[in-house]
């Protein structure tokens, strides 16, 4: 029985801890294997079409800059498989309606398998952390019909991947117009399972794809940030504590960022 379990639970960080702190008695240790973006990279592969074979459903995920929105588009299929679509960027303040019209056209377009089939992005997780929280909000809520929500980061060891939503206000000149859905995603147990998926890329399960044609944003920047983090021990009043920090050499988060948010 303990060994299914085991089996059941490799390459999932939060199986795998339970499995080992409540059926192996040891403590789960939680540092990563820092992982090379030159070798992420040269994994990269030649797509067959704009959607390859084996996607089931896309979702988006959009970070909110000050000057900028950056999105991924990522398909997602059978055992854990996953396969990075198209990395952007969408230049403007977030105030700015324009930018939010052409985050539409990322939204409405239909990407196409070989067969001329396609897909539209099922959810789009949209950050609502930094200056411009209302805009979000508000924009997200004209934008309920095509499933696009606000998101909020919150770190934390036993705060879950995403839970329900609750409800955010909508204020504009100091008064309440309405409220929107919000869901608040749990960045650290999302970064554990993103970087134990890309440990095992040479798994058959839990595979992550990305594709290559710098075009689609899969460029060195992209994999510079996708692994900008790793876990880092900090000592404490009570002993110390495991958590997110950056490498040095990588100066930009948003790739990883996109990625927890899709």
């Amino acid at each position: 029985r303990i060994v299914l379990r085991f089996l059941e639970a490799k390459g999932d960080p939060q199986k795998m801890k339970t499995v080992y702190n409540t059926l192996f008695g040891q403590l789960w240790n939680e540092q990563q294997v820092v992982l090379d973006e030159d070798d992420l990279m040269s994994r990269r592969e030649e797509y067959d079409a704009e959607l390859p074979e084996g996607v089931l459903c896309l979702t988006c995920g959009v970070d909110t800059q000050d000057d900028r929105l950056e999105y991924e588009v990522v398909g997602y299929g059978m055992d854990r498989q996953s396969w990075g679509i198209e990395k952007g960027f969408i230049y403007g303040k977030p105030s700015d309606e324009d930018v939010w019209e052409r985050l539409d056209e990322i939204l409405d377009r239909r990407w196409q398998f070989k067969n001329g089939k396609g897909l539209k992005a099922s959810v789009t997780f949209v950050d609502s952390g930094g200056h411009y929280t209302q805009e979000v909000y508000e924009n997200c809520r004209k934008r309920r019909m095509k499933k696009v929500f606000a998101i909020k980061g919150k770190g934390g060891e036993d705060v879950p991947y995403v839970g329900p939503p609750g409800k955010a206000k909508i204020v504009r000149n100091g008064a309440v117009v309405g409220t929107t859905p919000l869901y608040i995603i749990g960045v650290d147990a999302g970064k554990e399972k993103i970087m134990s998926g890309l440990e095992a890329e040479n798994a058959e399960r839990h595979r992550f794809h990305f594709p290559l044609g710098e075009e689609r944003g899969y460029d060195a920047n992209f994999f510079n940030g996708l692994v900008s983090e790793t876990m880092e021990f900090v000592t404490t009043a009570r002993g110390g504590k495991w958590r997110w920090g950056k490498l040095p050499g990588h100066n930009r988060n948003e790739a990883l960022d996109c990625r927890n948010y899709a």
